[in-house]
């Protein structure tokens, strides 16, 4: 650190008080000319790019991931501070990894597991989105096969999404009157 007003190059610290946002104010008093001046000392982080599925890269945005998990949590019972812990979740674990890219496909995972712990409709509207299927029975094969196989009950009848059943077109009782 030089001094702002002589330029040395030696100072001491006089006082150290982290501020309310998490950086550090240092007051200092250059040891040449005896002048005082403060310093704001703050972290800063290195978020990885992000590998897209069309090859482009993009710096990680947490508003963009927080947007996004908000729209799967839409109208459920889970709070904003919820959503935004698991945000700083995965942003920590990002940061932790050290890499200078990482592919959209290894976050999306991230994403749906922190949703899963969350809420699970969040969860299957958020895979619903990330993932491209053909088809609902692609959508629910895959989801059935991966995720979701700790949170079927298989005790009882379940309904099939994709074979519906023929609605008799004649009804039995006439109900216009015309008996």
């Amino acid at each position: 650190m030089k001094c702002p007003f002589c330029g040395h190059s030696e100072d001491k610290v006089l006082d150290t008080r982290v501020q309310k946002d998490g950086g550090i104010r240092r007051r200092r008093e250059c040891l040449s000319c005896k002048s005082r001046y403060s310093t704001q000392e703050t972290v800063m982080l290195s978020y990885p790019f992000i590998i897209k599925k069309d090859g482009r890269r993009e710096p990680f945005n947490k508003e963009k991931l927080l947007r996004g998990m908000q729209a799967s949590c839409q109208k459920r019972p889970v709070s904003l501070a919820q959503v935004e812990a698991a945000v700083e979740r995965i942003a920590a674990w990002l940061i932790t990894r050290g890499e200078g890219e990482v592919a959209s496909k290894i976050i999306g995972r991230r994403v749906m597991a922190e949703l899963k712990q969350l809420d699970d409709v969040a969860y299957v509207r958020f895979a619903s989105v990330y993932r491209t299927f053909k088809d609902v029975q692609e959508f629910v094969e895959k989801l059935e096969g991966d995720e979701l196989v700790d949170m079927i009950d298989n005790s009882g009848p379940q309904l099939s999404l994709t074979a519906f059943p023929l609605i008799n077109p004649k009804p039995d009782k006439d109900f216009s009157g015309n008996n």
